[in-house]
């Protein structure tokens, strides 16, 4: 049986890759010196013969030469006309695929700068691979060095052209959406570009850096922050799918109509629950980064050991937090106000702008917010004038004289309310609903569409009554009346004035 010495020696007897390479090298210098003459051997510079100097022209010389003929071939076939344009322009698809070029053009167009760039670097590598096999540092930094910037150089290669290659899944997908007359397929086209514009990066940055000659401590460390970045990652596609699906709902119901109940319905669950589904992404998100820590996965490994106290601990603490969830949670499903709905709460009146997790802004008719927590819907009253219809009964107050013509007040009325582009045409009525000891008390409701049409319905009903009142009827005016007792002289010269009437 051989010894091991003997093995180790006959490993030995064969050269590495990089010597292999220069015998190979010096043994076809050698032949084709023997046919052109030794001057190929001649050093023009300092570990640089004539040969080597030849080759590396000849090597640069084709990559040009392969690069022009790529760039030919491909203008060459983006030249042809489509079968789809061949159709001419009563073809049923003309006008569509005229605008856009089929996806195999895409591709050829897309792939070719990626396609020379790639000839640049095998060219370049071999071309300096030829100019230094002569000097002694092969061993050392110079040709690590190559290697690594070769390796650097094809992953730029494949990544530039992975990139290129989202522009054709772009425009196929705004093709297919195109077919459509549905929004969900556009929004979703756009989510499933930006997600691979964003995952090609860490893709190609854990493809690339496994390659490259890194220490064991910064090769966990990046790792570490592989993984963290791949949880993010997922963690901020989940909330755009969320996002996505809130928009493909939310789209096919219009707020700029005239009865947008359901609208505001479906908007508000819409809203809620998108924002405890962002919640809980955003929490497990990071939990889950946390747990990629050694530290932090013991500590939850004890925590998880001891969960019956800490439920307990937690349950107390987070009691009013959940309450808050919670009472989102059943106004998102029962309803008792929703987007926009019109209300009046801490005697103020306003429009429902935001509904969160917590808290409620109501937008006052001055432009001032009022924000109130969520909870306050659910334990204190207040007015909602758009729970199940936008419609309203506006009503309007006058204090006039016991001489005041009912009957001429109601032909007014109904004279004003037909000129009135803000009545609704369903309701209207004038009635005297008290009489007090020096006026009456006229009431005048009318119709309209929304609280406020009927503000300014109610100001433009007062104002032309006032102005009727004040013009044909100024004795229907509130005043005051009073007896006066007359002695004397006064008196005598009171009775005259009667018999003399």
């Amino acid at each position: 049986m051989r010894s091991p010495s003997f093995a180790r020696g006959l490993f030995a007897q064969v050269p590495p890759p990089p010597v292999r390479w220069a015998v190979r090298w010096h043994q076809l210098e050698s032949l084709i010196s023997a046919h052109l003459g030794p001057w190929i051997q001649i050093q023009v510079f300092p570990g640089v013969t004539w040969f080597q100097l030849l080759s590396v022209i000849l090597i640069l010389l084709g990559t040009l030469i392969a690069g022009l003929a790529v760039r030919f071939r491909t203008r060459r076939e983006l030249s042809k006309p489509t079968a789809t344009a061949a159709l001419g322009p009563g073809g049923p698809d003309a006008p569509a695929n005229a605008a856009a070029p089929s996806w195999f053009k895409l591709t050829l167009q897309q792939a070719h700068p990626p396609l020379v760039l790639l000839l640049w670097v095998w060219g370049g590598y071999c071309a300096l691979r030829i100019l230094i096999f002569r000097l002694r540092s092969n061993g050392g930094l110079i040709l690590p060095a190559l290697n690594w910037a070769k390796t650097v150089g094809l992953g730029i290669v494949v990544f530039w052209f992975l990139y290129r290659m989202i522009n054709v899944v772009e425009a196929e997908l705004k093709r297919w959406a195109a077919r459509t007359t549905a929004r969900w397929d556009d929004i979703l086209a756009a989510v499933v570009v930006r997600a691979m514009r964003l995952v090609l990066p860490l893709v190609g940055a854990m493809i690339i850096l496994p390659t490259l000659d890194i220490p064991a401590a910064d090769h966990a460390l990046i790792q570490t922050a592989a993984s963290l970045m791949l949880i993010a990652f997922i963690g901020f596609m989940c909330c755009e799918l969320i996002a996505t699906a809130e928009k493909a709902v939310v789209t096919q119901y219009r707020f700029d109509v005239r009865d947008n109940l359901e609208t505001r319905k479906i908007q508000t669950q819409v809203q809620i629950l998108k924002k405890i589904a962002v919640a809980l992404v955003i929490l497990i998100t990071a939990a889950l980064m946390l747990m990629v820590f050694e530290p932090v996965r013991s500590l939850g490994k004890s925590i998880l050991a001891s969960a019956g106290v800490a439920g307990i601990v937690i349950g107390i603490a987070a009691q009013r937090s959940l309450a808050t969830l919670l009472a989102g949670i059943q106004i998102a499903f029962t309803q008792p106000i929703r987007l926009d709905d019109v209300v009046v709460v801490e005697t103020e009146w306003g429009r429902i702008e935001e509904i969160t997790l917590t808290y409620v802004v109501v937008a006052l008719w001055d432009k001032r917010r009022l924000v109130l927590p969520i909870t306050y819907f659910l334990e204190k009253p207040f007015q909602n004038w758009t729970r199940s219809t936008s419609d309203l009964l506006g009503a309007v107050f006058l204090y006039l004289d016991y001489t005041a013509p009912i009957p001429a007040l109601r032909a007014e009325l109904d004279r004003l309310l037909a000129q009135s582009a803000r009545w609704d045409k369903k309701t209207k009525a004038l009635q005297v609903t008290d009489a007090k000891e020096r006026t009456i008390e006229v009431r005048i409701l009318a119709s309209a569409a929304d609280s406020g049409t009927s503000f300014d319905l109610r100001c433009e009903i007062r104002e032309g009554l006032i102005d009727f009142l004040q013009r044909n009827h100024p004795e229907a005016l509130p005043k005051t009346r009073s007896n006066v007792q007359l002695d004397g002289p006064a008196a005598g010269a009171a009775q005259d004035a009667r018999q003399l009437r």
